[in-house]
């Protein structure tokens, strides 16, 4: 027998129904809470898209069970199901041309053995760097090729032109530092050196030369992000199947028990809505396993994708489940044929409680009924094109599972997401300026700010798109840091530095200081998901400058961001002005209703007089 979860339910239900399962002769029984209300419009039709979770589904009582030609069979009590054989072909091929399929799946699992170690997968990718051709971004480049990193620069597209962001530019890419920025020259122009713009902003009235600040900072980030989001990844992991993030992303599930081989055991997948952790919905993985006929696997299997799940941000899939002590096997399938190597880890459950299961990629084992295959190529993450999960008495090469029983088991599932292996450290790491939160800041002296704050308006209100552009970020998932340099300086690396938050300090940095400092941070936990600003401790009087032959020694930087704390932006200081503002007019409103009803009474009166 195979089951598919993709439902499709009646748009509104008050009594309890039949309801045929898609690709089936089985069929569920919905039972309803004594209110017969409808169903929450999320489960009204479960398909491969993912749906919101509404809070009314804890109001419903769903159970979802086999109602007719349930799963009975018993080991040695019967014979081969050809009909069920069928269906499963069907299932998962369309119409039957059974030549191509029987010959392989009549095929016994083979007992050899392999001596051979299996290949480790790679997981390891590319640092793009955006705005290289800039003062930091050139440098940016030059460091990583120097420590022999995998670099790409972004000089062909043009982020403020999405269909320049095209994916073969992206390709491989799992780490961004983005140094693009909207260029501010001088208005009197500058030297082929361009000595005034290296002098600072400081030194000679500045204008916006090319594309608008809105453009480059802000749209320009959005279609950036939107770029490589897939090739970095999301700190909280990407959702396969089940629930997560108040969404419920189903798959056609189908059965593929040993019946193809000719055995009994028959297994199938529903999904509960209420059976689920805390109450919510969950997948179930359920049937009864059996070695008559020389049997012993139940699994369930999904259709192949539409379009391939391309996870290779992640290290890992992680399964949510509620164990029952027994050991499974997750099957992972880069190819559309069906019968091909699958990429394999078994894993133990815990009989009776929620747990998370995570199989790291390279954990992965190639496997070919039930064999080691030693010369399969590496996993490829940006390929899944269908999921497995199996309890077979076997394991691998010649191996038995040793859990393995007979009879009834279930397995609750309520979710397959890619993760990432902690501890996580920032794969977007983006050059932004100091002083983005002061130019609406109450209270400032304005005559001790750098010019661009006091510009902002004139400058086509440069900081405030560069602060937009940071909110992008921050709310994008994406595993982040945001350097803030003060005024940029060509000195040298080396100075003393000084790492702030709140976006308060003024002073300057070296370029060069501060590409060093986004390299560090990509590898640094420390710097996950921080916001700060960074100067020189040298004043803006004293130039700065290194011996050739005795040079500073380099930074260890994890130390300066060890001192970082989350959440502070900058932007506190405009929240907290904007909460002042608001409670003052809340304690103005009364006295202002008073004094309207205290001059309507006295127009009253006056009028009254006359008539008297």
């Amino acid at each position: 027998m195979e089951v598919s979860s993709s439902l499709k339910l009646p748009s509104s239900l008050s009594s309890p129904s039949i309801v045929n399962l898609q690709g089936s002769s089985s069929s569920i029984y919905v039972k309803f809470s004594k209110y017969n209300t409808p169903l929450p419009k999320p489960f009204l039709q479960l398909d491969d898209r993912s749906r919101p979770l509404r809070d009314q589904q804890a109001s419903h009582s769903l159970i979802l069970r086999s109602y007719r030609n349930r799963v009975t069979a018993k080991s040695g009590s019967q014979g081969w199901d050809f009909g069920r054989f069928v269906k499963t072909l069907y299932f998962f091929n369309g119409p039957p041309s059974p030549l191509k399929f029987v010959s392989s799946v009549f095929e016994k699992l083979t007992n050899g053995s392999t001596e051979e170690p299996v290949k480790e997968m790679e997981t390891t990718g590319i640092i793009l760097v955006a705005g290289a051709t800039g003062g930091v971004g050139r440098r940016v480049v030059d460091i990583l090729r120097k420590k022999g990193l995998p670099v790409k620069a972004l000089i062909v597209a043009d982020i403020t032109k999405e269909n320049t962001l095209v994916p073969e530019k992206f390709k491989g890419v799992r780490k961004v530092i983005n140094a693009v920025s909207v260029i501010v020259g001088p208005k009197e122009g500058d030297t082929p050196e361009r000595q005034k713009y290296n002098q600072g902003v400081r030194f000679f009235e500045p204008e916006i030369k090319g594309d608008s600040p809105e453009l480059v900072e802000y749209i320009g980030m959005k279609n950036l992000i939107n770029a490589v989001r897939d090739g970095v990844g999301l700190e909280n992991g990407k959702l396969i199947f089940g629930v997560g993030d108040n969404t419920f992303k189903d798959l056609p599930w189908g059965a593929l028990d040993d019946v193809v081989m000719g055995g009994v055991s028959e297994s199938n997948f529903l999904i509960d809505l209420t059976a689920g952790e805390n109450g919510g919905p969950t997948g179930i993985f359920k049937g009864i396993v059996s070695t008559t006929n020389n049997g012993g696997f139940t699994s369930v299997r999904t259709k192949n994708f539409p379009e391939a799940e391309n996870v290779s941000a992640y290290d890992g899939l992680e399964l949510r489940l509620k164990g029952d002590g027994l050991r499974y096997k997750l099957i992972v399938r880069t190819s559309q044929d069906w019968d091909t190597v699958g990429y394999t880890a078994s894993f133990d459950t815990s009989p009776g409680q929620w747990q998370s299961i995570r199989l790291p990629f390279s954990s992965l084992r190639p496997v070919f009924r039930a064999r080691t295959v030693t010369d399969a190529p590496p996993f490829n993450a940006s390929s899944i094109i269908s999921l497995q999960l199996m309890f077979s008495k076997f394991e691998y090469d010649g191996k038995l599972n040793p859990t393995f029983k007979e009879g009834h088991f279930e397995l609750p599932l309520s979710s397959i997401r890619a993760y990432i292996q902690e501890p996580v450290t920032p794969r977007f790491v983006h050059v932004g300026s100091a002083g983005v939160t002061r130019p609406e800041r109450p209270g400032l002296d304005l005559s001790r700010q750098p010019p661009a704050v006091r510009l902002n308006k004139e400058l086509d209100f440069i900081l405030t798109y560069k602060l937009k552009g940071e909110d992008l970020i921050r709310d994008s998932g994406i595993p982040y840091a945001i350097v803030r340099p003060c005024a940029l300086t060509e000195e040298p690396a080396g100075a003393d530095l000084i790492f702030e938050q709140g976006d308060n300090i003024t002073g300057k940095v070296s370029r060069d200081e501060v590409a060093r400092i986004c390299i560090a941070a990509l590898e640094s936990p420390s710097a996950l998901n921080k916001t700060f600003e960074v100067k020189s401790t040298v004043p803006f009087s004293e130039p700065f400058t290194v011996d050739p032959e005795n040079p500073p020694p380099e930074k260890d930087y994890n130390e300066y961001f060890k001192n970082l704390k989350d959440g502070i932006t900058g932007k506190e200081a405009l929240e907290q002005s904007a909460a002042a503002k608001s409670t003052a007019l809340k304690r103005r409103r009364p006295y202002s209703a008073c004094l309207v009803i205290e001059l309507k009474l006295r127009h009253i009166s006056v009028l009254l007089k006359k008539f008297v």
